[in-house]
């Protein structure tokens, strides 16, 4: 296969990096691509092509730029879970001075269009559920070779909401007594956070990362910023995705069917001691990633112009609410979520998508 520049720039995604990936695929690694196009993106400066070979078969490429990305980590962490026996994809070739990566193809069916078909969540969550495990237990010995998901990484986390998205997108001026609030609350969540047990964190383990493989198995992608945190990350990030949400009844079933997934393989000294700490485990650090989530999204739009999150942001403004309500350390936080955040979201919304990034 020839990559001609006309054909480059046919393509409003074809770039320079778009050329020197075909040449690497085609010219050095001597595959007889038929076809390469786009794949995915992410939240990040990471893009994915998929070559279809002229035999049938085909590759996934990540293109990493390296000026932005680097693909060490996802080396790393992809060989840690397949220690693990978690289906990540193969990796087959690497470039590391360009940022090139060539790996097996997961297919493109993720979990999420999946999980909305009627009848499917119940099966799709249970395999998702049983992966978790294996991250989780069988990864336990793996958690000494990640960075920790400590206080200054939660930290971090945090203040992206009150600058992104209060601050940049719902154009709120927080006064003193507020910034206080908020700052107690991050300090709470903080130490709620680093009480639970350590285990293997994906950190994105959703919907979107989750790929459906044959006989419903479960494959795994976009794992490189893991983390050895709480036992409670990874659970939440699934059960209340920012993508899709369920009733509050369904996914606490699924979360006590977690527990008891744990206390079979003999994993109890992460179940807590009742389903009820679990629960209160899961919903705390359930509060702290969607406040996280909140400023992320946010910022994806007004740094870094990808309007689709948006539209995620209510569903994920929701799960704080929820998590704060129920809590009662967290009531009066939650009463200034009520009364200074919900409001303005639909308006702010509104106004983002008639601006201009900056």
């Amino acid at each position: 296969m020839s990559i001609s520049a006309d054909s480059i720039n046919s393509r409003p995604w074809a770039d320079a990096r778009f050329e020197l990936l075909s040449q690497w695929i085609v010219q050095e690694l001597g595959h007889d691509a038929a076809e390469i196009g786009v794949a995915s993106a992410d939240a990040s400066f990471r893009r994915y092509f998929r070559a279809r070979l002229r035999d049938g078969s085909s590759f996934v490429v990540m293109d990493a730029p390296p000026a932005h990305e680097d693909i060490g980590p996802y080396l790393k962490v992809a060989t840690l879970l397949q220690a693990a026996g978690v289906h990540v994809p193969a990796i087959h070739a690497v470039d590391l001075e360009r940022g090139f990566v060539l790996l097996e193809d997961l297919g493109s069916t993720p979990f999420l269009p999946e999980l909305r078909r009627p009848g499917r969540a119940d099966a799709l969550y249970s395999a998702a559920l049983q992966t978790l495990a294996a991250i989780q237990i069988d990864g336990l010995p793996a958690t000494r070779e990640l960075p920790p998901y400590d206080a200054t990484a939660l930290r971090r986390e945090l203040e992206l909401m009150p600058e992104w998205f209060c601050g940049r997108h719902l154009q709120l001026e927080l006064d003193a007594a507020e910034r206080r609030l908020i700052e107690q609350t991050f300090l709470w969540l903080i130490d709620e956070a680093l009480a639970q047990p350590v285990v293997f964190v994906h950190r994105d383990y959703h919907s979107r990362n989750l790929m459906l493989l044959p006989g419903d198995a479960t494959g795994v992608i976009d794992f490189q910023d893991a983390l050895a945190g709480p036992v409670g990350y990874d659970l939440v990030s699934l059960l209340k995705d920012c993508y899709i949400g369920w009733p509050r009844a369904q996914v606490e079933g699924w979360v006590r069917e977690y527990r008891a997934r744990l206390l079979r393989r003999g994993a109890t000294a992460l179940c807590g001691r009742d389903d009820r700490e679990f629960l209160r485990w899961f919903d705390l650090i359930g509060v702290q990633r969607h406040i996280k989530v909140l400023g992320i999204f946010a910022r994806l739009w007004w740094r870094d112009g990808k309007i689709g999150y948006l539209d995620d942001l209510p569903l994920t403004l929701d799960y704080v609410r929820d998590g704060s309500a129920r809590y009662p350390e967290l009531r009066e936080f939650a009463q200034w979520l009520e009364r200074r955040v919900v409001p303005q979201l639909p308006l702010a919304n509104l106004r983002a998508k008639q601006a201009t990034p900056k």
